[in-house]
Formats: C-alpha cells, structure tokens, sequence
C-alpha cells in the first residue's frame, strides 16, 4: 500500500519496519489522512510480521503535534470523533504484536508526544523537544499522556509537564525517564536501526510473549483512564480558552484566556 503523508520502509531482511510521517512542511503535524494513513502501516506491519517497528518523522520534525487548524472549529462530537482517531493510532502502537521505537527527531509535541508514549522504546536526537502542550491551546491531551505519561516520568513530573505544558530539551527528557537514549542526531538513525535490529535478532515468540506480559500491568485501569481522557479532551472543544487557545496559535500570538 502507499499513503501520501506516511511512508512504510523495510531494512533489508524484511524484520523491521520503519513508518515514517511525511509531512515535512507542516513538521509533520497530524491530520485525518495521515492518522488513517498511520493506522492503515502499522496494521500492514504486523500483518507483514514486522519484529520490531520504527516510528519517526521525516525532515527537521518527528511530529509537531495535531492539525490545529482542522482541530480549532470541532464541535464536541467532532472532537470526540478525532479523539477516538488518535486514540486508535496509539492503541495500536501500544498493541502492536512486536516491540517499538520511537526515533525522536526534533520536535515532539503534542500528539506527537503522544504517539512517542506508546512506543515500547524512545530514543532522542539531540536537537529534540518534547512535551504536551495542549494546555497552551486551552485544551488536555487527548490521545493517552495523561495515563502513559505518568507511568515514565511519574506523576509529579507528570503533572508539571500537563499542567504548564513544559517542554523538555533531550537530556532533560532523558533524566526525567521519558526517553531511554540521547545521542547526535547524525547518528539517531543508524542508532535506532541497531537496536530495532538487535530486537529483530532475539527469539521472536519470547519478545511478543514478553511485551504482552508487560503490557498486562496496566490493563485494570489504564482502559478507563483512556475511556476518561477521550470524554474530557472532547468536552473542551466550543469553550472559549479552547477558541482562544488555537487561533492565537495559528495568529502566531500569545493567548489571552479567560
């Protein structure tokens, strides 16, 4: 299959896979096609039966965060509708049968932070900058920080990031337990394609059996922690900060809410 906004790539023996946003001139922002395209590779992956799958954007971004454009006249059936969206996309990483890695180039807000949370690895370039910032566009996040953030950084840090959509520089990140390696951006590629292939390497049975016990830890709250954050991300579209808080974004002004 072939999608205009994202790109699904194999290393040569056919093991990895690599998805790739390609949406260069928006850093890589997320809109309707591109999660639809997203969902549509990483399902192609695992049908392929990837051993381990790379996710990264291409250019000077891995992804910015979501289409505020589109996002800023949602109604809130529209909001739930586009919450649902990406909350399907990370789902899927979270679930995807073989482990995953976030190459993580540039900026990462947002949902794009988002979508690096549901990845089993994160590894850093050192220009990179992640956070959620979705307080600053008068809303929450929308696509599972607040439940998979915590479980990394912990809940103070957690709280401090959502709260002040603090954004944090590669190392900062490192120490707080958002990512597990910062390393030249140069070389995040040739880095990322060691460890996913070193992942490949291992017994393949062992490593999806091990990710699924992993992955069990969670699973008493997490769905309706999830079910919570789809209710209260969608709630906040029609309000005034919501209004206010993405068209001074794309004004490029500062906000004045309420």
């Amino acid at each position: 299959m072939s999608w205009d906004t994202v790109r699904l790539e194999w290393n040569d023996d056919e093991t990895v896979a690599t998805l790739i946003v390609d949406r260069p001139d928006a850093l890589n922002a997320l809109d309707v096609a591109t999660l639809e395209a997203m969902g549509e590779a990483i399902e192609t992956a695992a049908e392929e039966d990837a051993r381990a799958l790379v996710l990264t954007g291409a250019g000077d971004a891995f992804i910015a965060g979501a289409d505020i454009g589109y996002m800023r006249d949602l109604s809130t059936e529209e909001a739930q509708a586009w919450g649902e969206l990406g909350h399907d996309v990370a789902d899927a990483l979270e679930a995807f049968p073989a482990p995953t890695i976030a190459a993580v180039n540039g900026y990462a807000f947002g949902g794009g932070c988002e979508m690096a949370l549901a990845c089993d690895l994160r590894v850093a370039g050192e220009s990179a900058v992640i956070g959620n910032t979705e307080v600053d566009l008068g809303i929450i996040p929308g696509w599972g920080a607040t439940q998979r953030l915590p479980r990394l950084v912990g809940d103070e840090t957690a709280r401090r990031m959502i709260f002040l959509g603090e954004r944090l520089d590669a190392d900062s990140a490192a120490e707080a337990g958002l990512v597990g390696e910062v390393v030249p951006d140069g070389n995040l590629e040739d880095v990322v394609a060691e460890l996913a292939e070193r992942i490949a390497a291992q017994p393949a049975f062992a490593v999806q059996s091990a990710k699924r016990a992993l992955n069990r830890r969670y699973e008493s709250t997490q769905p309706a922690g999830l079910e919570y954050e789809k209710q209260a991300f969608a709630g906040l579209f029609g309000t005034a900060d919501q209004r206010e808080g993405m068209t001074a974004f794309l004004d490029d002004r500062d906000p004045e809410f309420e």
